[in-house]
């Protein structure tokens, strides 16, 4: 009996060591030189592929509803997983990650995102994020502390100016090729081009099916930046000035890094495991989007699985999700969901 007391105290005791320990620190870098950004991009991806549209912003409505649960889940300083555009820049902006890295399967996709990069860099503000974006003059009625509504409000009374998309474009290759020096191809500079032609020509009111044929009734760049969770809180990423201030100072730190890869894949998502274990870092959030339906459909969804297992996790990292079920009155559209990656990946390892 005394021997089983005693063991029963040591293991309580052992639990409140482990309680009262400080977690391992992580070792993800401060930031990144513009040469250790490409290198890593370069090395985490693999061969890039198609998708059926290209995604040059979200259609997702209602994907702030699922942040103030994440905020309480999810721990400031851990690392931040997603695909596809601008939506990542929102839970950035919410979560408050060390490292982020958006992973997908469409080159075009790092093609967006290092045009954005370029564009938080050179944007002392949200004004002049938006102006440079979409090539607007700047409205001069707004101040830096306006509301994403009251900035998109006046981006609205202005036309998009062909001598600004020329001088955009000029600083934007300047300052991926020449300030920090990427090897970008020509292919690649074609395809920065293209996108960036692309939010011009279709200014504030440009939808997911841009470029993707046909009409839907999908929201507008504008919509979605101006959207907000279940209690009416603006999130999106251009809401305040302090989470666009986040997110630009991870773009000028080289932390935001995109990676073309298959979420199927044997490489690009297990390389990011190690590079994060490495540095005793945890996945917090991974933004998957609805990938998973994809995945499921060409029968490769237990491969995802097996990669999702191997990144660093524990309790609190949580998948977000989309699923087609919500009715936004007008057609059907997107919700956002969370997971226990954890969890849901226990059965996976490989």
């Amino acid at each position: 009996m005394k021997t089983r007391r005693h063991l029963f105290i040591a293991a309580v005791l052992v639990l409140a060591a482990a309680r009262l320990a400080p977690p391992v620190r992580s070792t993800v870098p401060d930031s990144l030189t513009a040469h250790e950004f490409w290198a890593l991009s370069k090395d985490l991806s693999e061969s890039g592929g198609t998708f059926r549209s290209d995604n040059l912003l979200s259609n997702e409505r209602m994907m702030q509803h699922v942040i103030p649960g994440l905020q309480r889940a999810v721990r400031p300083g851990s690392a931040y997983l997603g695909v596809g555009p601008e939506q990542n820049f929102t839970y950035i902006a919410a979560l408050k990650p060390s490292m982020a890295f958006i992973v997908d399967i469409r080159r075009g996709n790092l093609h967006l995102h290092l045009l954005y990069k370029a564009l938080f860099e050179l944007s002392a503000d949200r004004v002049e994020f938006v102006s440079r974006l979409f090539s607007r003059p700047r409205p001069g009625q707004v101040g830096s502390a306006a509301s994403a509504a009251d900035i998109f409000a006046a981006l609205a009374t202005v036309e998009g100016s062909p001598q600004l998309f020329a001088e955009n474009l000029v600083a934007i290759r300047k300052l991926l090729t020449s300030a920090r020096k990427l090897d970008l191809t020509q292919e690649d500079l074609q395809g920065i081009e293209w996108i960036y032609q692309t939010f011009y020509s279709q200014g504030p009111m440009i939808q997911y099916r841009a470029n993707f044929g046909g009409a839907g009734n999908y929201a507008t760049y504008a919509e979605l930046m101006t959207g907000t969770d279940a209690a009416g809180t603006p999130r999106s990423f251009l809401a305040t000035p302090d989470g666009f201030a986040f997110v630009k100072q991870l773009q000028s730190k080289n932390l935001i890094v995109p990676v073309v890869g298959d979420f199927a894949g044997p490489k690009a998502l297990r390389a990011v495991g190690r590079y994060l274990k490495d540095r005793q870092a945890i996945v917090g959030a991974f933004y998957v989007s609805n990938v998973e339906q994809y995945l499921g459909r060409e029968g490769r969804l237990s491969l995802f699985c097996e990669n999702v297992a191997a990144l660093p996790l524990n309790e609190t990292s949580s998948f977000i999700r989309s699923i087609r079920d919500g009715n936004y009155g007008r057609g059907m559209g997107l919700n956002s969901i969370t997971g226990s990656m954890l969890s849901e990946t226990r059965g996976c390892a490989n």
